[in-house]
């Protein structure tokens, strides 16, 4: 249905924490991509499905040789691994140097995670982890193929001023300039407040109206709760009932109300892209193999069905219920 991307104006107000977070509870098939330039935290801090490490080469730095050659959406899956849990990520850049090595392929990374979600073989959505931003940051590229860019944000009086300019930034950057809350643009420009539970929703709606009445084109999509503990589950280094857990809780309410907001007009969407690739799939239908040429290609085809697709089966459910002291956490608390 869509890509999200999340980042931050400045400082460590969770990005990662908030990304993972979010993607363990999505209600779709997702992947998260660690797209920071200044490289991902994943590596060093999750287990991969088989119990041992992820591997660093494996991710945003192995998709730079194949992205230069034309990246199809389904390709994305070469590149992906499991971590323990069942999430599917692709691990970001080692350390921000290697970044040199996706110089002008930003665009084509997010035309790609942004089609994934038509793919007819293996669709999900994308929630790209775009760690802190400024105004020539790289990964602003993705940001005129997402569907949802949200930005993050505690709530001290510096951090609020931030993500009020650093919105209003953004929309004169993808939509032209300035905009009411009545005329939102594509893509919707969110904020997601770090808070604690008590003060959440009476701080969402002072900052709501501080982004309306700024005219930033922004406004204030849900909190997510700042939950230390929670976070520590999440990284696997504290045991517990992560389902239970105040950042997964609120983690769950945000991406529901994405969901119940935006789905349709994404759903909506996606059958448009589909609709209007379909004459090219009929051109291709027309000149399709003869029946003497697909019965000499049938040996081949049923070797290839017995090996199956190339792509991941659908992951187990991002947060298990399990017992308490036994919960292992998908990835790693950061910025």
């Amino acid at each position: 249905m869509a890509l999200i991307a999340l980042a931050a104006d400045k400082g460590s107000p969770g990005v990662t924490t908030a990304a993972v977070a979010l993607a363990a509870v999505w209600p779709r098939r997702v992947l998260l991509a660690e797209t920071d330039p200044a490289g991902g935290d994943l590596v060093y801090r999750s287990a991969a499905a088989h119990g041992g490490p992820l591997n660093p080469n494996t991710g945003m730095l192995s998709i730079a040789a194949t992205a230069r050659r034309g990246l199809v959406p389904d390709q994305l899956w070469d590149h992906v691994q499991p971590l323990s849990g069942g999430l599917e990520v692709l691990v970001g850049l080692g350390i921000a140097e290697q970044a040199a090595g996706l110089a002008g392929l930003w665009p084509t990374l997010g035309h790609a995670f942004a089609s994934l979600a038509d793919s007819p073989h293996a669709a999900a959505d994308v929630i790209a982890d775009c760690g802190r931003i400024s105004g020539d940051t790289p990964a602003l590229d993705l940001f005129p193929h997402a569907s949802l860019v949200l930005l993050l944000s505690r709530t001290e009086p510096e951090s609020l001023a931030r993500v009020r300019d650093r919105a209003a930034a953004l929309a004169g950057k993808l939509h032209g300039g300035p905009r009411g809350a009545a005329s939102l643009a594509n893509p919707v420009i969110g904020v997601v407040l770090i808070a604690d539970t008590g003060t959440a929703g009476k701080l969402a709606s002072q900052v709501n109206d501080m982004l309306v009445h700024a005219q930033t084109g922004a406004r204030v999509l849900g909190t997510i709760a700042d939950d230390p503990a929670g976070a520590e589950q999440l990284a696997g280094r504290r045991r517990g009932r992560l389902d239970k857990s105040l950042l997964i809780r609120s983690a769950r309410k945000v991406a529901a109300d994405i969901h119940q907001q935006y789905g349709a007009a994404w759903a909506a969407s996606a059958q448009a892209n589909q609709a209007q690739q379909a004459p090219n799939q009929a051109h291709h239908a027309q000149q399709a193999p003869s029946q003497a040429q697909q019965a000499q290609q049938a040996p081949s085809q049923a070797h290839h069905a017995q090996q199956g697709p190339n792509v991941p089966h659908q992951q187990t459910p991002h947060v298990p219920h399990q017992q308490a002291g036994h919960t292992q956490g998908h990835a790693g608390a950061g910025t």
